[in-house]
């Protein structure tokens, strides 16, 4: 099976984690992310821009109060280099990795190691925000308009982990995947995956995917070792004023 590519990504990535208000002006593609993040408040470049077309997108992100901020796919592509002649600091260098949604099927996964929701509860809102996932991300999972789930994984009786996945056509993307402390390193981000792949497979999705820093080395070791390859990457560049 031939995995998706960079540009189909990156519109699963908007889907299934959708900003509150996207609109295009000009060469850029727009976003009021509602302190959602990066990922939903960052501009990108549908074309060639120009120094005036920099201009434009600067006071559209500072007339939303927000930091300028732009996503680039690749840091030697011209958008990029024109940011840091501009000063721009390079922030979060991600890679995606996907898989075929039916190489992560675990038969032998028992039902209670990872339990999906169709509503975000208290104890998935409990952990996400001791990992510092708050409220504004919360309404973000809440505005996705695809099919999604929150997945909940259990170790030893216990709430262990939380998890989002949300459908975008054949792609099932999984986001904001917290593992309490005194948890990690003993299967519960291992176990959602899992279950994300089943939900995904029970979707009609035939590939998982997900976006994780470079910098997150336990979370890309984990998602190598099983099986899922990085096949596209991104970058974010903030204004030295706002970093």
């Amino acid at each position: 099976m031939t995995l998706p590519g960079q540009a189909s990504l990156e519109q699963a990535l908007e889907l299934s984690w959708p900003p509150k208000h996207a609109w295009t002006n000009g060469p850029w593609r727009l976003r009021e992310g509602a302190g959602g993040g990066k990922r939903v408040s960052a501009a990108t470049a549908l074309g060639p821009v120009s120094a005036s077309d920099m201009a434009i997108a600067e006071a559209e992100m500072q007339r939303l109060e927000q930091p300028r901020l732009f996503r680039s796919a690749a840091p030697d592509d011209p958008m990029s280099r024109q940011l840091e002649a501009r000063g721009y600091e390079i922030v979060d260098p991600t890679l995606f990795y996907a898989t075929p949604s039916a190489r992560l099927l675990n038969p032998n996964q028992r039902p209670l190691d990872a339990i999906p929701s169709d509503a975000c509860l208290g104890i998935h809102a409990e952990i996400w925000a001791a990992g510092g996932i708050g409220p504004a991300r919360l309404q973000v999972m809440e505005r996705a308009t695809t099919p999604k789930c929150w997945l909940l994984a259990r170790l030893s009786g216990r709430a262990a982990g939380s998890a989002f996945v949300s459908l975008a056509g054949r792609i099932a993307m999984i986001h904001a995947i917290e593992v309490r402390p005194e948890a990690r390193r003993r299967g519960a981000a291992r176990a959602m995956l899992h279950r994300a792949a089943a939900w995904a497979t029970e979707q009609g999705a035939d590939t998982l995917a997900l976006a994780v820093t470079a910098a997150n080395g336990p979370a890309n070791t984990l998602y190598a070792s099983l099986g899922m390859r990085a096949v596209g990457q991104y970058h974010y560049q903030i204004h030295p004023e706002d970093a």
